[in-house]
């Protein structure tokens, strides 16, 4: 069946439901005209059926949610007051409930999780030239600029992360400095992550982290856990929260990822240790007045949304295994434990991530590229099960339907798909 959309003398050409790739670009680069579409004897406006069926399905991460109108309600009709100068009557209300929830004595909002990482750091490792064992693949030494060395003074002593997130015991003990030595930096301090962001948000169990805290209590130094995942761990494990950071003497949980709140992280630890945060959080730049606006939607978050982890880790699964069946995809299931999704494009499928990721925005999927042939997908509370289908039909599209026809890039669509695909 012949097709043509006429827009202002442009005409988009269609055979047997594809469409030229060249043409398809000339339309997509004029957003601004409006077009007839007629297929067969049916006319219809393709601006007006490309609103109806395009859908956006964020999965870049799970800190792309929008605020819940509970969120935005409470945040409206919050009580605040100035908490540099004294306590927010609301922030003190999400602290203490955290403090509760981690088992620990105090706890202190701060406005991200880099910042609350940099704080528990530089105040377990006063003295600068102080030395941090941590993973290889941690968010703190990846993603967060560097900062404990270039604000802190703070030494990185990196360990492989194996698969599942944790480091090697033994490993650990053997890279603890000899304190009366004059030659190397003095170890004050391990760092964990949980749940393990770039092993694909793997759990560590209570009994790791155990025994890692009893390993830095023989050796006097500390232990921080970077729970910004913290509430996926505990409900994919079936533990509570203060079991699993039970051995640490800090933690942090982030409130803008999986639960979904704008703004926001907790530190948890012992009131000393909280008091001395508290300055060096007014030192970065972070001490904020009216916090408990922001405080009001973290409030939400942990009434309404932790119980909506399971269905996230669930749409993750869903959507690991859809990937999986797709060729030229390689997928490792035993990874996917809460909301993170890691696959490699194999290099026989022709196609990088960037293409892949530039393909499926074309269809209103995002996602990120972690490496040449790597892709992440994140799910959150925002996204649905139809959303996961849909996910993993884009993708089998991208990776299956493309192919070349005397020099022309080809695309197979349904009529309404092409309709979409051409205006979007």
């Amino acid at each position: 069946m012949g097709y043509s959309a006429s827009s202002s003398g442009c005409i988009l050409g269609l055979n047997n439901s594809k469409i030229y790739g060249e043409t398809l670009c000339s339309v997509m680069g004029r957003r601004n005209w409006r077009c007839l579409a007629v297929w067969g004897n049916v006319s219809f406006d393709v601006e007006k059926q490309m609103k109806m069926v395009m859908r956006k399905v964020d999965l870049r991460s799970d800190t792309v949610t929008k605020p819940t109108e509970a969120m935005r309600a409470a945040m409206a009709t919050a009580e605040v007051d100035d908490d540099v100068l004294g306590h927010d009557p609301t922030a003190y209300l999400l602290e203490t409930e955290m403090a509760k929830i981690m088992g620990k004595e105090e706890a202190l909002f701060v406005p991200s999780g880099t910042m609350a990482n940099l704080i528990c750091v530089l105040t377990h490792c006063e003295i600068r030239g102080s030395e941090v064992i941590l993973g290889d693949r941690s968010h703190i030494h990846v993603y967060e600029n560097g900062g404990i060395s270039t604000i802190g003074g703070v030494h990185p002593k990196t360990l492989k992360n194996n698969e599942d997130g944790t480091m090697d015991i033994d490993l650990i003990e053997a890279e603890i400095r000899d304190p009366n030595s004059q030659f190397y930096p003095t170890t004050r301090l391990i760092c964990l992550e949980n749940s393990h962001a770039l092993s694909g948000g793997r759990c560590l169990t209570a009994e790791y982290t155990d025994a890692v805290g009893k390993l830095a209590k023989k050796h006097g130094i500390k232990l921080h856990i970077d729970g910004a995942r913290i509430f996926n761990a505990s409900q994919a494990l079936g533990v509570p929260v203060k079991r699993l950071v039970q051995a640490s003497d800090t933690v942090t949980a982030c409130f803008s990822k999986g639960l979904g709140a704008p703004v926001g992280t907790i530190i948890a630890g012992p009131k000393a240790f909280i008091q001395k945060a508290r300055v060096l959080r007014k030192t970065l730049g972070g001490g904020m007045r009216q916090i408990g606006v922001l405080c009001a939607a973290a409030l939400v978050a942990l009434d309404e949304n932790v119980a909506k982890l399971e269905t996230d880790h669930k749409n993750a699964r869903t959507l690991a295994e859809g990937l999986k069946r797709i060729k030229g995809l390689k997928v490792d299931l035993a990874s996917v434990e809460t909301n993170i999704v890691f696959f490699d494009i194999l290099e026989d499928s022709d196609t990088t991530a960037d293409d892949l990721i530039k393909n499926l925005e074309e269809h209103g999927v995002y996602a990120m590229a972690d490496g040449p042939f790597r892709v992440r997908f994140v799910t959150h509370h925002q996204i649905s099960e139809k959303d996961v289908k849909y996910t993993i039909s884009c993708v089998e599209k991208a990776l299956c339907s493309h192919h070349t026809e005397n020099g022309k890039l080809l695309i197979d669509l349904k009529p309404a798909q092409a309709v979409a695909a051409a205006i979007a």
